[in-house]
């Protein structure tokens, strides 16, 4: 049988390539070539042997992503300081625009139901800024790989290093949102206790939560465009059956299964703490229901199709 040959390469056979710098494969997707000198063949080896960063477990690739704080942490700060170029305020318009909206809601709102300004107001402010958080989180999460598109096709990155570089964006812009509790609270004269603590352990499992979704709706998302816009659609209607105008306790009887929503799960157990009081063990328990769940959905998506990503672009 004849051999389609060139100057470099055989059928089925790589030839080694001249030599080149040696890369860390922890930043890059150089292929590695075993260049050790056969008989016969001396300086090539067969395709299989051919080794690159694609072949990690799924373990493996998250892992790095994780782990270059360095990286995400870099692009989502250009990412705010992008946005916000050649702007006299910069950054400062995300906390005026949301200031503007809990001074101009606060005493409208309070009026339409009857419920006294000093406890509604620390409600309110606490529920637009984790509310901007949460939807944030969600929605951004859809466009995570298709917005890094020019990183991805240009070569190997691990993918949840994207999902980081969102979630980080939106914690940035969280840290300026708030700040504008601090005079709500002195003003509505909340005091806290050792409970405010509960925010720790809250926090960390939002960043869980919006991690593994993140993973699973980019995933989603990058396939099927369309479900992107669904995803939008979806979190301006649980706006509405979230407590984030209202109070969970102005709901009827018949109406308090709407509290089992996980998004108003999350919104409680980060917000109490903020309000000297603790949130439901029912809001606990859910959310760590809710937890294993989507770790578990998104452990096996991003185990199966974390390749096709690229291909999907």
């Amino acid at each position: 049988m004849s051999h389609l040959t060139d100057n470099n390469t055989h059928f089925g056979i790589a030839k080694c390539p001249p030599p080149l710098p040696r890369h860390d494969l922890s930043r890059n997707e150089a292929l590695v070539f075993d260049c050790s000198q056969d008989d016969d063949n001396s300086g090539s080896i067969p395709m299989s042997q051919a080794h690159s960063n694609l072949h990690r477990s799924a373990w493996a690739d998250w892992w790095e992503g994780t782990r270059r704080t360095d990286i995400w942490w870099t692009l989502a700060w250009f990412d705010i300081v992008l946005r916000y170029r050649r702007s006299m305020l910069g950054p400062l318009w995300i906390t005026l625009s949301m200031g503007a909206m809990i001074g101009g809601m606060g005493p409208l709102y309070s009026s339409l139901f009857g419920t006294e300004l000093s406890k509604f107001f620390p409600h309110l402010a606490l529920g637009l800024i984790f509310w901007s958080l949460l939807a944030s989180m969600v929605t951004e999460s859809c466009n995570a790989f298709v917005g890094s598109s020019n990183y991805l096709k240009q070569g190997y990155f691990p993918i949840s290093l994207f999902v980081w570089r969102g979630l980080s964006r939106n914690v940035i812009q969280f840290a300026h949102h708030i700040v504008l509790y601090i005079p709500v609270a002195l003003w509505a004269g909340i005091s806290l206790s050792w409970s405010a603590l509960l925010i720790v352990p809250a926090f960390l499992l939002l960043l869980v939560n919006a991690h593994a979704l993140g993973l699973a709706l980019g995933l989603v998302c990058t396939r099927f465009r369309d479900v992107t816009q669904i995803v939008t659609s979806v979190m301006q209607m649980l706006m509405f059956l979230t407590p984030v105008f209202w109070l969970p306790e102005n709901l009827p009887g018949r109406a308090r299964y709407i509290l089992w929503n996980p998004l108003a799960q999350m919104l409680e157990l980060l917000r109490q703490p903020l309000m000297g009081g603790v949130a439901d063990a029912h809001n606990w328990i859910g959310i760590a229901g809710w937890t294993t769940a989507i770790l578990i959905t998104s452990g096996l998506l991003f185990a199966k199709y974390r390749r096709r990503v690229v291909y999907w672009l």
